[in-house]
């Protein structure tokens, strides 16, 4: 049965890395002494150990140790023998890359399938939905596929903003590029706002956390949805 936690950000204005989930991660990962971290989406080009220290000192505080994938030389069998797995922000477009190149994108999901807890923020969740197609993020590299874990029946566009009123910004919205999206892709997708995640157990997918979420779909117009919604219905 599917246990997942799927954030839309790691970190909140003026708190520690993972600070706002630490409650949240202390019954998720309830059953773990130790998870493996999937370290390839490193934000800002910092260096795989470099990111996993920065996940084993928020982990620390609940009293769970770390791995990075990159310690290991058999990645899928490090997928395969994780007793809980987190993969964290950064650039989608690398971590779907070295997903792939590493073949693990099936393993990963075989695990999740088979009840391994998952925790993933950002780029981590993007992985979750169908595809990355709408993701925030540069493609500074080329994945073989767009197609991702398609743990949930939707796409998600973590770091969700609304539009600023008071912004002389002309730029295009995040309303308006998943709009773009919805021209071409009939797929529903999520807006997931700062300090919003999804809980996920088995087939039941609940919004977590203070805020609504935006849900788009294409021809249609978008959708608030309170939190504590169950979003099983999204298909």
């Amino acid at each position: 049965m599917k246990n997942m936690i799927i954030a839309s950000t790691s970190t909140l204005a003026h708190q520690s890395y993972l600070e706002y989930l630490l409650p949240t991660l202390t019954k998720h990962f309830k059953d773990c002494n130790n998870i493996l971290f999937i370290s390839y989406a490193r934000p800002g080009g910092i260096t795989h150990e470099e990111y996993t220290a920065i996940v084993r000192l928020a982990f620390a505080k609940i009293n769970i140790t770390v791995n990075g994938i990159e310690e290991f030389e058999n990645p899928v069998q490090a997928i395969q023998e994780a007793s809980g797995i987190f993969t964290g922000g950064g650039n989608t477009f690398v971590l779907v890359t070295q997903l792939y190149k590493n073949n693990i994108m099936q393993p990963l999901a075989d695990a999740i399938k088979k009840g391994t807890p998952y925790l993933g923020t950002s780029a981590g969740s993007n992985i979750c939905g169908l595809s990355m197609q709408t993701t925030n993020d540069m493609p500074i590299v080329y994945p073989p596929s767009f197609k991702t874990l398609g743990m949930i029946p939707f796409n998600l566009n973590p770091h969700y903003l609304d539009p600023d009123t008071t912004s002389t910004h002309m730029g295009e919205t995040r309303e308006t590029r998943i709009k773009e999206f919805h021209a071409y892709n009939s797929v529903p997708v999520l807006g997931l706002r700062e300090g919003s995640w999804l809980e996920v157990k088995g087939d039941k997918i609940t919004l977590k956390g203070n805020l609504t979420a935006r849900l788009f779909g294409q021809n249609q117009t978008p959708t608030e949805l309170e939190t504590e919604t169950d979003l099983s219905y999204i298909k």
